[in-house]
């Protein structure tokens, strides 16, 4: 009886400390998180004392209290419509410019006919700079809201285009060998394993593409918008008000955190089934 409870406090005593040891990595990774977002927090702050003391020229660099005076002074409303109109465009043409890469680059990831046909021309594409198009947009589609969306889908196609053709080409030929001896049909070996072993790099492809439709937004907005973020930031370039173009910088990079965090939880709840080194919750 003694042996019994002795082996029971010892058992006891090692699952606690399994879960003392298994805990820990977690809590100091979200120490870490936490210092994360407290960084843009201090390094804002330092700029504020920089520039209070006058070692920063507030001419060239506004204090952030300056900045958040000035989008203060705009209007809660008018910064919404700005917002609102810069978020409509870069999901519109995110959705547009993805939807388009997923299909294409599907078929060029499964067809390697596809691939060689498509390809060149693609890379080509790829390498024109964001303002190249502007004034080819402005030709074929006029000043409406069709040439920024256009040139936003354009930022967004590219990457997403080529992860998904990299993370199909990329399977395990094992699993499709496993397929082929359990004469999966094509739709179902793409539908049950191409398609989900492919999912994590065609996630890092949409996130790479959102984070390019905010960038190509700012190029998109310079062609005769007169609202959005983008178009902040020319207004305050042309009126030589650095403190509006630092409050559109903020707002984008605050915009831009935020849908990123969005897909990031996204893609962390659709690959939940992942097997890999770094899982949501987890530390090393």
């Amino acid at each position: 009886m003694q042996v019994t409870e002795q082996t029971l406090a010892f058992d006891t005593r090692d699952a606690k400390i399994h879960t003392a040891n298994r805990l820990a990595p977690r809590n100091t990774l979200r120490l870490w998180r936490y210092a994360g977002f407290a960084l843009p927090a201090v390094f804002l702050a330092l700029i504020e004392v920089l520039v209070r003391t006058s070692v920063l020229p507030m001419h060239l660099v506004p204090a952030p209290s300056t900045i958040v005076q000035t989008l203060w002074d705009l209007g809660g409303a008018r910064v919404a419509r700005h917002i609102g109109a810069s978020v409509a465009r870069v999901y519109a043409g995110f959705a547009l410019g993805s939807a388009l890469a997923l299909l294409i680059g599907a078929a060029m990831g499964l067809s390697r006919r596809v691939d060689a046909l498509l390809d060149p021309t693609f890379q080509a594409l790829r390498a024109i700079p964001s303002l190249a198009w502007v004034p080819i947009l402005l030709l074929w589609m006029g000043i409406d809201e069709a040439p920024k969306i256009t040139l936003i889908a354009i930022g967004a196609f590219f990457p997403v285009q080529l992860s998904v053709v990299a993370g199909i080409h990329g399977v395990d030929r094992k699993l499709i060998e496993f397929g082929e001896l359990n004469r999966l049909t094509p739709r179902a070996m793409f539908t049950r394993i191409l398609l989900p072993a492919s999912m994590p790099q065609i996630f890092t492809g949409l996130r790479t593409g959102l984070s390019l439709a905010w960038m190509f937004m700012v190029a998109a907005e310079l062609i005769a918008a007169t609202r959005g973020l983008g178009y902040l930031l020319s207004d305050g370039r042309e009126t030589g008000r650095p403190d509006l173009v630092f409050g559109a910088i903020l707002l984008l990079a605050l915009l831009g955190k935020l849908s990123d965090g969005v897909f990031k939880l996204i893609e962390t709840r659709a690959l939940s089934w992942r097997d890999a080194r770094y899982v949501s919750g987890d530390a090393q």
